[in-house]
């Protein structure tokens, strides 16, 4: 399904571009059943042609515990390979974060590596974290990485980018995802206000 595939490139980006040790989730089946009903929705109302759809706008607000519960429970076989225990936080103001454990080896071992190059230093799977801003206006959307850890250790914004474009990349994108990119906003949605702990999506 093209909406779920899009929506684990989503993640990888997300995950990858926005994660912050947030406050202490509550993961239950119920509200990830309840995040995938709003999904449906929202995917519902974007699929209409413009013309068909209702006059107006639609409104749909989602919790940091619906998000993370989804991605716990229905969005396994949609997050890449080599990243494991997503979660996402949003921090008020439009800032965004998170944390994943990500599989270090398989972007390592991908090329050679120089002594100065600090992916030759990191191995195995360890948690990535970082904060950052999102701006959304007019169905475009634009990250800026404000920081980023790896392990609790301060890593450059190039580093995270190699991560990105490795988890990002798709048969239709080989090249991945730069970060600094502006992109277009799936199914219609015109902006996203990141509140603290939700965040409301307009369609």
């Amino acid at each position: 399904m093209i909406v779920r595939r899009s929506l684990g490139v989503l993640v990888a980006v997300s995950l990858l571009t926005a994660a912050h040790p947030g406050a202490r989730q509550r993961f239950s089946k119920e509200q990830a059943d309840r995040f995938e009903a709003k999904l449906q929705r929202i995917v519902t109302f974007g699929s209409k042609p413009a013309a068909a759809a209702r006059p107006g706008t639609q409104t749909t607000q989602v919790t940091d515990d619906e998000l993370n519960s989804y991605l716990r429970f229905h969005a396994r076989d949609q997050i890449p390979a080599g990243m494991v225990e997503p979660t996402l936080n949003a921090l008020g103001d439009g800032r965004v974060g998170g944390r994943v454990i990500v599989d270090l080896d398989a972007v390592r071992k991908q090329k050679q590596r120089g002594w100065l190059d600090p992916m030759g230093y990191l191995a195995g799977q360890l948690p990535v974290t970082a904060t950052g801003l999102l701006t959304t206006k007019e169905g475009v959307g634009q990250f800026q990485l404000e920081s980023a850890e790896i392990s609790g250790v301060s890593v450059p914004k190039g580093l995270v980018q190699e991560l990105l474009t490795y988890y990002s990349r798709t048969p239709e994108n080989p090249n991945g995802i730069n970060m600094d990119d502006p992109f277009q906003l799936p199914s219609r949605i015109k902006e996203i206000r990141v509140e603290k702990s939700s965040s409301t999506i307009v369609q």
